[in-house]
């Protein structure tokens, strides 16, 4: 096996930029790459933690089940419990988008329910939001309006009587 070379401590804010350049570029594996390296010199860099787990959710798409419980795994290890419960809904929104994305039978009821978790997830950051902050509510209309733009999901939930609301 090859060893991996180190990063100096000094380097670690250009390759935090570079990681984050290399997701907006769609390079996703090169970000997890940089964000690796950069845990591996610094293990609690909280926006190396973010940028690794935002970059693992890119992949999703390419079916891989384990980068699914990892994502998970980071957003559990984030700081707040706001951070901890809005990360944990965008894993679940993202896998659910990644799922309705490749189609295939069964993929969509599964959908449904990434989609329900993640909107649990961001009620639950809705209430621990500081004033001011409605990233968990703009998240949580985003889930609801693909489910109210298919109908075909929506015969799919558990109680299809129960309309999508925010209350």
């Amino acid at each position: 096996m090859i060893t991996l070379k180190p990063l100096s401590s000094e380097a670690l804010p250009a390759a935090q930029a570079k990681a984050e350049r290399y997701r907006l570029l769609n390079e996703p594996d090169q970000a997890e790459s940089i964000c690796e390296d950069i845990l591996a010199a610094d293990p609690g860099n909280h926006q190396a933690t973010i940028t690794l787990l935002l970059a693992l959710t890119d992949r999703f798409d390419r079916g891989d089940g384990h980068l699914v419980a990892r994502a998970q795994q980071l957003a559990s290890q984030l700081h707040t419990p706001y951070e901890r419960a809005y990360f944990a809904g965008i894993v679940a929104e993202r896998r659910a988008r990644a799922l309705l994305e490749g189609g295939g039978p069964g993929r969509a009821r599964t959908a449904v329910h990434w989609l329900h978790e993640a909107m649990g997830h961001y009620e639950e950051a809705e209430r621990l939001r500081l004033p001011g902050n409605d990233e968990a509510t703009l998240r949580w209309n985003a889930c609801a309006r693909v489910l109210n733009a298919r109908p075909d999901l929506r015969l799919l939930e558990p109680d299809t009587a129960t309309p999508v609301t925010n209350e």
